[in-house]
């Protein structure tokens, strides 16, 4: 795989997941895509003016220096052709083609909560997120946020404090901080985590790019947490996502004259789950054994049913009958060993009893 072609269409403005994947399906790489004539690439399937963008990109830009600019910054990029993609966010609808990121993405990732606010908080806010991030740091769950002012900040820092892990993610390009005053944040960020972003290295902090990177805070984490949100505030947003993604939604109860409240309150009436404590979080997406999962994807070997079930899947969804079926063995031996196998973080469950691959077995399994 050639990243400079990944790179150079997610500088092309309006090609986007659905493009990248009409121009994946209709020539088979990137590379022939972004060498294809514009007749060839109209017949692909994009429309005049995502072409007319695209041409204007291919005559400009210089792919090995975007590349190399990337390097020299000390990011690496991360497409869906990438094993190390994030398992959270490939399994949202439309997920971004392109990461950029400083730092590091590891397994103990898919064990992620968001943890979002308001730029405002007040006392009782601040204090309510710094205890429950570092709550869910301590137990093993990596803290998914921002890095805005406010909640952000102090959900990252708590994290940190905690040891544990953290991911911030941008609303503009890596060369591209903000708010700057964070910048020392977000190399400690990168040293324990990861700071990514979808957005092109130069791409400023515009306020347009802020709501659609709320879906990747929120496509990374198992739930979102908002501490405090007024209404209107962009935490909100996240939580819209995370519904959409049938991510869980979880609201600290405010003040009820408090307008930083309001929002978060609001998410409670709606339906989202009331959090008193991190064991509501914990809980509720059964995070409590995080440790236990890490050990099972270590030392448990994969065996011969497995193996067997491991063959019959892809990253296509397969119903579970039907792989048993696939396999020639009984449901009550596939439900079983597809249990085991999600601890192990091979597959994942995608909904309605459709599994998917999740990685293939690490080196050092032995089948037995």
């Amino acid at each position: 795989m050639d990243r400079r072609y990944w790179i150079g269409f997610n500088l092309v403005k309006g090609i986007g997941p659905v493009k990248f994947r009409r121009l994946l399906d209709h020539f088979g790489d990137l590379e022939a895509a972004w060498k294809a004539s514009l007749p060839a690439l109209a017949e692909a399937g994009l429309d005049r003016r995502s072409i007319e963008n695209l041409h204007l990109v291919r005559a400009g830009r210089d792919l090995d220096d975007a590349l190399l600019k990337i390097e020299q910054l000390g990011a690496q990029v991360l497409t869906w052709d990438d094993a190390d993609y994030p398992a959270n966010l490939r399994s949202i609808a439309q997920p971004p083609p392109v990461l950029y990121l400083k730092g590091a993405l590891t397994p103990a990732d898919e064990w992620a909560v968001a943890v979002v606010g308001t730029r405002h908080g007040t006392p009782y806010g601040r204090e309510a997120a710094r205890e429950l991030a570092n709550g869910l740091a301590a137990n093993g769950v990596t803290v998914v946020s921002g890095l805005a002012r406010g909640i952000d900040v102090i959900a990252h820092k708590a994290a940190l404090d905690a040891g544990g892990r953290t991911l911030a993610v941008l609303g503009s390009g890596l060369d591209c901080l903000y708010p700057p005053e964070h910048a020392p944040l977000a190399e400690a960020i990168a040293r324990s985590g990861a700071v990514l972003t979808d957005y092109a290295l130069g791409t400023p902090p515009d306020s347009v790019n802020f709501p659609p990177r709320n879906r990747i805070i929120s496509g990374l984490s198992k739930g979102v947490l908002v501490v405090e949100a007024g209404e209107g505030s962009g935490a909100l947003i996240t939580s819209d996502f995370a519904a959409e993604q049938g991510r869980d939604v979880f609201a600290v109860p405010g003040n009820i004259f408090q307008r930083a409240a309001q929002g978060s309150n609001k998410l409670i009436q709606q339906g989202a789950k009331l959090v008193n404590s991190v064991a509501d979080v914990l809980e509720e997406l059964n995070l409590a054994l995080v440790n236990e999962h890490r050990a099972a994807r270590t030392v448990l070997p994969v065996d011969a049913t497995e193996q067997r079930l491991l063959a019959c899947l892809s990253g296509d969804p397969v119903h579970i009958d039907e792989l048993g079926a696939q396999a020639g063995l009984p449901i009550s031996q596939v439900s079983g060993a597809l249990a085991m196998m999600e601890l192990k973080g091979l597959v994942r469950q995608v909904g309605g009893m459709h599994y998917v691959v999740a990685k293939e077995p690490r080196a050092g399994y032995q089948v037995d």
